[in-house]
């Protein structure tokens, strides 16, 4: 992935507290250690 295009995302404390709940929901079902990244996707300039 070309992560020129896609910064991290800025989130608030509500929505990063709603990603890792679902992280560890993925954690419990896969027993995996799984780690989620949020990207912001910017247009591409031509």
């Amino acid at each position: 992935m070309n992560t020129e295009h896609y910064p991290v995302a800025k989130l608030s404390d509500e929505t990063l507290d709603k990603l890792q709940h679902i992280e560890s929901e993925l954690r419990s079902q896969t027993d995996e250690d799984i780690v989620l990244i949020a990207y912001k996707k910017e247009k591409e300039a031509h």
